[in-house]
């Protein structure tokens, strides 16, 4: 394996790069739309079966999520029951969208009343406007499940274009998808949504290509440690022959679950450490999956044998240290390189 190496002058740890990055993210939308449901998938690690048992959420229900080590999201679920919305809009209005990094706004496709649903999001559009205009906006058409198959596509692109004549100043940049808990689109959409708030991705995209380069890999993905999310992904020309595309939102899903049955089986929390790593191993090639720092895993796809696995788990082992320093916030001293073996 070619050997590879950071340079002082070249070393991206800069001070300026490495500062805490905090994130209001509004998650808004119809009462009964799956917002809560979304939201526990995705950061508390429910399974779909066992969302059917949330309640409403009554006003605002706040939450701190730390995603990665630099980047906080302060994650602002908010009732969406016709009081609640009024409120949003009139006397809690510059409380609620001041400041705002991301709106996700969900639709349910099953909704009776789309053009008062788009009546209200346009209200909301034009509040983010006045107090937090550089926000990026996100909109979720939700329980797609429930669409025939052969007109899921149709249907949704009907939605978007809707969608997006009601978005105002954000209908240039405004993004939809179509969404389900069943699924893992779900897992696509949020980790997209939170794709585009992490800091220093330059920077984690140079560490995982030499990584990458390093052991030979065909491809290697960087996820977040509690929701599994990717964060950022290298690979190769082989790898890109890979004919599934959604590949990481269905390992995402895959391993989440798996995780959700380590849960139950070791009577532990979903949000623990059931483990720490593991690999397979094929004629044709290895997998593995590692924990590399506090708030990360990493999964490399790697040419077979077992010289290949012992190399590879030097490699993660001596890169961890060095991609720690992305993941805290608070070292801001220059660092020297760091070989691979």
């Amino acid at each position: 394996m070619d050997r590879s190496r950071f340079e002082e002058h070249d070393n991206p740890m800069d001070a300026s790069k490495l500062k805490t990055q905090k994130q209001k993210v509004l998650l808004m939308g119809k009462s009964g739309s799956g917002k809560s449901s979304m939201r526990n998938i995705i950061f508390s690690n429910y399974v779909a079966k066992d969302v059917r048992r949330l309640g409403a959420t009554i006003d605002v229900e706040h939450s701190r999520v730390k995603f990665l080590g630099n980047l906080i999201l302060n994650l602002w679920d908010c009732g969406g029951q016709d009081a609640f919305t009024e409120n949003y809009l009139t006397t809690q209005k510059s409380y609620v969208f001041s400041e705002v990094g991301v709106l996700i706004y969900v639709f349910d496709i099953e909704s009776r009343e789309f053009e008062q649903d788009l009546t209200t999001y346009n209200a909301v559009i034009k509040a983010l406007e006045e107090y937090s205009s550089r926000a990026h906006v996100f909109c979720l058409v939700h329980k797609m499940d429930l669409v025939q198959l052969d007109f899921r596509e149709s249907l949704f692109e009907e939605r978007e274009a809707a969608i997006k004549g009601k978005s105002g100043r954000f209908a240039r940049v405004v993004i939809s998808y179509p969404t389900t808990i069943w699924d893992q689109s779900l897992y696509k959409a949020w980790g997209n949504i939170v794709h585009s708030l992490i800091p220093n991705l330059d920077v984690i995209e140079n560490y995982l290509g030499q990584l990458a380069e390093a052991i030979d890999a065909e491809e290697i993905i960087l996820f977040e440690r509690t929701t599994f999310l990717t964060v950022m992904s290298v690979t190769s020309k082989i790898g890109e022959q890979n004919p599934y595309i959604d590949r990481h939102e269905r390992l995402s899903n895959i391993i989440k679950t798996f995780k959700h049955s380590l849960a139950i089986f070791t009577s532990s929390s979903t949000s623990s450490h059931q483990f720490h790593d593991f690999h397979i191993q094929t004629p044709r090639f290895n997998v593995i999956i590692d924990k590399f720092t506090n708030n990360t895993f990493v999964l490399a796809v790697l040419p077979p044998g077992d010289a290949e696995l012992n190399c590879t788990r030097i490699n993660i082992a001596t890169a961890r240290d060095e991609f720690m320093k992305l993941d805290t916030t608070g070292d801001r001293s220059r660092r020297e390189g760091v070989g691979y073996a």
